[in-house]
Parts: C-alpha cells; structure tokens; sequence
C-alpha cells in the first residue's frame, strides 16, 4: 500500500524543490509528481468539495419517476 504525502513547495534558485517529510523513513524509494500551479489560476478542487456547493436539492417520489422515465426515453432514442 502506497502513503500519500502533499506538500507544497517553492522553486528555489538553480530550479530545485526541497522539502521535508518526517512521515518517510529514511532510505525509502518515493515517486515525486509536481504539479505546476499557475499565477492567478485557482486551485484544484476535489469532486467531493464541488458537490457541497450545489444547493440541497429535494425530490419526491413523483419527480423522481418522472426524471427516471425521461432518462429512460433519451436512452432509448440512443438505440435509433
């Protein structure tokens, strides 16, 4: 099993990263993978976290029926 460890960083001079992970014992083999963020560009956002930004959204039973049978339609019009 893999340990994930995130840590942000700053280039420093002559294009190097360091940082330092207390977690990760000594002589282990890591896999490091950079990911560059932009200047001005927002920061990743998890699907988990996106979802609680939408509004709460209640449906009866009813509603649910009928955005079933809709989606079952627009299905079917794929098999044409």
């Amino acid at each position: 099993m893999a340990t994930a460890v995130k840590v942000r960083a700053t280039v420093q001079a002559g294009h190097r990263v360091e940082f330092t992970a207390p977690e990760l014992a000594e002589g282990s083999e890591v896999e490091i993978i950079a990911l560059v963020h932009e200047p001005g560009a927002a920061a990743p956002v998890s699907m988990l976290e996106l979802r609680k930004t939408f509004p709460p959204r209640h449906l009866t039973d009813e509603q649910w029926a009928r955005r079933d049978r809709e989606f079952q339609e627009e299905r079917d019009q794929w098999d044409r």
